[in-house]
């Protein structure tokens, strides 16, 4: 079973817990999680094209009448 997460560039990273069989699959995934502002690493294990993804918060918006904790 591929790690959880992993850490590149100094940055963690989350396994998104797909096992594609092929780089094409991965690429489409991949550029799916991009176009929502993902990073993203892509790994081959066991022969397996895994995707491990991170998204930094940017902005936090509370509706009105919401208290933050």
């Amino acid at each position: 079973m591929p790690s959880v997460a992993i850490r590149a560039d100094g940055k963690k990273y989350m396994w998104d817990r797909g096992e594609y069989s092929t780089e094409a699959e991965a690429e489409e995934k991949k550029a799916q999680y991009q176009k929502d502002d993902f990073e993203v690493v892509q790994l081959v294990e066991e022969g397996k094209h895994l995707l491990y993804t991170r998204r930094v918060v940017t902005e936090i918006v509370l509706e009105e009448g919401d208290r933050p904790l």
